[in-house]
């Protein structure tokens, strides 16, 4: 683990610098605060500091303070080590944002347990940012494919709605549902179905653009969103995650699945007055006549399929 040692003292610092490397510290030597503080606000810059009091440019008091002002989950566990033994210097230390303090001359055994008590908090903090991302990655991706779930996917719809009306741009919204998804499911069982949803998935996600949104929208159906995309290169991009499922098999452990995909697309072309919900039932009826066309097939929405839809209702939509 990297630690940062601020201390102007010669013979100080190289004292510090043995003990924390006999202890397999990774150890970032500065010698006025200013350095230390450019040291500590690096991208990878050390989360654990010694800094001594009393030092040019900056002393340890002061650039705790100034470490405490920047905001952001990189927390820095600040050991202040200081010849004042006096209690209202201990507080103004505490006060100033060191979260512990030694006096000099210090117990090398007191040091060590302090830095592990630092180290404790610091992996402490580290679980709990991780608990949290992991509880908001589940609160706004399928469990089964790791996708956007349905409503993040609307969100994004929104969202990227309302940016092409600002910029008055255009914005495609592709349905794409797998085909004879429960004759999978039948013939093989529903691992085998799972496992060809996330291949699915997976195909997809890597057809499209890094500022697309791909969705699982349910079941077996996609709800994919390129903005920027006119007419004509939304057909072209729906035809490209046709091909990428029937253009070979997925394979399981135990069989191939000859899987295709039918899609229904549907742009704005730049119209203002178009709202999500017409977007998603234009899409979806246009997916349904690809189905009923025979499958494994891309249709485009005409104004008819924006009127109703058999699958996408309002408050669907609005969830």
């Amino acid at each position: 683990m990297k630690i940062l040692i601020a201390e102007d003292d010669p013979l100080s610092l190289r004292i510090l610098e043995s003990f924390l490397e006999k202890w397999e510290f990774d150890v970032v030597a500065t010698r006025d605060g200013r350095a230390a503080l450019q040291a500590l606000q690096a991208e990878d810059g050390p989360r654990l500091a010694i800094l001594d009091w009393m030092m040019p440019e900056m002393d340890g008091v002061e650039l705790c303070r100034v470490l405490r002002k920047v905001k952001g989950e990189r927390y820095i566990y600040i050991i202040l080590l200081t010849a004042k033994d006096q209690k209202e210097s201990i507080v103004e230390g505490i006060e100033a944002g060191a979260d512990d303090y030694l006096i000099k001359p210090f117990d090398s055994n007191e040091l060590r347990a302090r830095l592990r008590a630092g180290r404790r908090i610091l992996a402490l903090q580290e679980t709990l940012i991780s608990a949290r991302e992991a509880l908001r990655f589940q609160a706004s991706h399928d469990p089964l494919t790791s996708l956007w779930n349905r409503t993040a996917a609307l969100d994004a719809l929104h969202s990227e709605l309302v940016r092409a009306k600002r910029t008055k741009g255009s914005l495609a919204v592709v349905m794409a549902d797998l085909d004879h998804f429960k004759k999978i499911n039948d013939t093989h069982g529903h691992l085998a179905g799972d496992a060809a949803l996330r291949e699915t998935a997976r195909r997809i996600r890597s057809c499209v653009r890094i500022y697309d949104t791909v969705g699982r929208y349910g079941g077996e159906e996609f709800l994919v969103i390129f903005p920027g995309c006119s007419t004509d290169e939304a057909m072209e991009q729906a035809e490209r995650l046709r091909t990428s499922i029937d253009k070979e098999p997925i394979e399981l452990s135990h069989a191939k699945i000859l899987a295709t995909l039918s899609l229904g697309v549907a742009v704005t072309g730049g119209a203002e007055d178009i709202d999500a919900l017409s977007l998603l039932r234009g899409a979806d009826g246009a997916l349904y006549r690809a189905k009923a066309g025979g499958r494994n097939r891309v249709e485009l929405a005409t104004p008819h399929d924006s009127l109703g839809s058999p699958h996408v209702w309002p408050e669907e939509a609005a969830s």
